[in-house]
């Protein structure tokens, strides 16, 4: 049985199923929107953009040089302008009446607000509207005549303006949108995206959050998105043929986030184009890379089993990939791997047909107080023999099924990339359990050409009397098998403990060689 969406669900199904008011979700709900808002990207344009207007105040001669400008550049300087200050502009003099008109605009809801957003989205307002900004928005876009450069709306409830924001999607396909983030706020929970959306074929962006997809098969066979290379789904209910339908029908996509989904996700990559694929937060039952031969980041991000509980195994299968640079976070205790047509089991001998020779990066998750778990570490490193950089997040098991020792480690045979590829290893939210220590002291007595091993100790255990020399001993004493690696011991500042620490905007970012190298710890030990 799938799991049960809370997004997606009727009101009198949410009433019937959890017997309660469904307002006292309301808290759990907007965190969880705050998480989404968190992970939207921000509008190109700001009300609070830093101006020098005292040296625009200056003018020695009085001659207004800024008016004199081409009509080419003016606006150009308009569509770098909140859509407020945007049509401000044409109080300025006659010379600036039609520039904003003609200036591709960037309108983002929140900037229509009295303080333009700049306080952020408040979590006791997340889940409710924004009064007058609907009709601001309806204003702009019936007045403006396009292009529309980037929209971004999420600050409306949209089940109270229905009519509305039929009629807005209209507007932005006939003005030609090149970037749309479209959120709703949640209650009530049904509501269905409106089909229009898939007339926007000039969009290059879409960021879409808290919908039901509407039913693709009733969509006409030219509906898509020719131009689209970003894609963001967060907490998007949708059905695998909807899935399947997005991907056919954006021809050059690049980048595909899927945040939140509360159904099981099944995804077959097939694209000449797809760069960036994340997953996160998410039920996955099926992640299949069958002929993607652009893919250079797969990246899976607090992701559960597809069982009704989770504790189902997910499938990870890695197929034609020739540009696979960064895999992870993959956890053994729930993603089966799969190279080519080859299941990886413990204890599986390497051979060509099971390696990914390309991947450099790595992240895992791993309950090392598991020994079954444990034991299928060796195999999964098996499979990547070109890896440079490993970053291992320890991950707390709900029992302890035995632990592993050194010498289990010493029987695994060798592992080519801990040997002679392996230049850094980041250990995330260590405990100082003798599993965990095992596995580091094997890392360092076994890796050649290791410069930097990075050691951050969870917060918890600094409250539990925590001796992290006394811990370490075993792996300080070691024989090394770089003398000149350098060992570094940190404090995590995550009092929470939770998922590894990710952002989805850093992750897509290719200026970022490693998606998971987000520096949250500073203290040393």
């Amino acid at each position: 049985m799938d799991p049960q969406p809370i997004i997606g669900c009727s009101m009198a199904d949410f009433r019937a199923g959890f017997g309660q008011d469904p307002r006292l979700l309301e808290p759990g709900m907007d965190g969880m929107l705050l998480f989404v808002h968190d992970s939207l990207p921000d509008p190109p344009v700001s009300p609070a953009a830093p101006l020098s207007l005292a040296a625009a105040a200056w003018v020695p001669d009085g001659v207004d040089r800024i008016g004199r400008l081409p009509d080419a550049v003016l606006r150009n300087v308009v569509s770098r302008l909140p859509a407020k200050d945007a049509a401000r502009t044409a109080a300025l003099a006659s010379r600036w009446t039609g520039l904003w008109r003609s200036a591709p605009l960037a309108l983002a809801d929140c900037h229509l607000l009295p303080d333009g957003g700049e306080g952020g989205p408040p979590l006791r307002a997340l889940g409710r509207d924004s009064p007058g900004v609907a009709d601001a928005v309806s204003r702009v876009l019936a007045a403006h005549p396009g292009p529309f450069r980037c929209v971004h709306l999420t600050r409306c409830t949209m089940d109270a303006h229905r009519g509305d924001i039929e009629r807005w999607l209209q507007h932005l396909a006939a003005k030609g949108v090149q970037e749309l983030v479209f959120v709703n706020r949640p209650w009530p929970l049904d509501l269905r995206l409106p089909a229009s959306l898939f007339s926007c074929a000039s969009l290059t962006r879409l960021h879409i959050g808290v919908w039901r997809l509407p039913d693709t098969r009733a969509l006409k066979r030219a509906a898509g998105f020719p131009h689209l290379r970003e894609l963001g789904l967060y907490m998007v209910v949708m059905e695998d043929r909807d899935l399947a339908f997005l991907l056919d029908r954006s021809p050059v996509l690049e980048t595909l986030a899927i945040f939140g989904s509360q159904i099981k996700v099944r995804l077959r990559l097939i694209s000449r184009t797809l760069r960036c694929v994340q997953l996160c937060f998410s039920f996955l039952a099926d992640i299949s890379v069958v002929d993607a031969p652009a893919l250079e980041r797969l990246l899976l991000w607090v992701t559960w089993g597809g069982g009704s509980e989770g504790n189902e195994r997910s499938r990870v299968k890695i197929g034609h990939a020739p540009k696979l640079r960064v895999v992870g976070y993959l956890q053994p205790a729930t993603h089966g791997l799969e190279i080519g047509s080859t299941i990886i089991k413990a204890g599986i001998k390497s051979s060509p047909s099971t390696t990914v020779p390309t991947v450099q990066i790595m992240g895992l998750e791993v309950q090392f107080e598991v020994r079954n778990e444990v034991k299928m570490l060796p195999s999964f490193l098996k499979c990547f023999p070109n890896i440079e950089k490993l970053h291992v997040k320890y991950q707390k098991a709900d029992e302890t099924t035995g632990k592993v020792n050194l010498k289990f480690w010493q029987e695994a045979g060798p592992i080519e990339c801990v040997q002679w590829r392996l230049k850094e290893l980041v250990f995330h939210e260590f405990q100082g359990s003798k599993s965990e220590v095992a596995f580091l002291k094997f890392i360092a007595e076994r890796a050649q050409v290791l410069e930097k091993m990075v050691i951050v100790v969870a917060y918890r255990c600094f409250s539990l009397g925590f001796d992290a020399k006394a811990k370490l001993k075993p792996l300080i004493g070691a024989t090394w098998a770089n003398a000149d690696c350098k060992l570094m011991v940190l404090k995590s500042p995550l009092t929470q403990g939770g998922g590894p620490v990710y952002n989805i905007q850093v992750a897509s970012d290719f200026s970022h060689a490693d998606p998971f190298g987000i520096i949250y710890y500073h203290e040393l030990l």
